[in-house]
């Protein structure tokens, strides 16, 4: 198997400002759109989000009504204070503070207007012992 692209596709109210939100602060491209239904891509590569409107006749039937609850869409970044910084400028809420785990990950998160988590990581370098 030969997987060319990834994507992760995601199920929220309102497809539109979720697309905007990726857009906007992280620097998305919307690939393709139709009712109920965006995909973005990001120049930098990485993976591409779709997003569907819950209730859309497409999806199975059991998957509907579900939404994109519980779900952390997570960017690996460099120098994670000055994205922290820049999105603060751009007026995002941050849901969770700037923190650094024992293990050496360096994490904030945000979340967009439907509730769906962005968790930003940077990972420190490991220091021997």
């Amino acid at each position: 198997m030969q997987i060319t692209t990834t994507a992760v596709s995601l199920t929220v109210e309102d497809v539109t400002t979720s697309a905007a939100f990726l857009r906007r602060h992280f620097g998305y491209t919307e690939q393709m759109s139709a009712d109920g239904f965006v995909s973005l891509a990001h120049p930098g590569g990485g993976v591409n989000v779709v997003y569907l409107r819950r209730g859309l006749e497409v999806l199975p039937e059991d998957q509907r009504h579900r939404i994109a609850d519980g779900v952390i869409l997570a960017f690996v970044v460099e120098d994670i204070a000055a994205e922290e910084r820049r999105l603060r400028e751009e007026g995002v809420v941050i849901t969770l503070p700037l923190r650094e785990e024992p293990w050496g990950e360096k994490l904030f998160q945000v979340v967009d207007p439907n509730g769906v988590v962005v968790e930003l990581v940077e990972w420190a370098e490991r220091q021997e012992r």
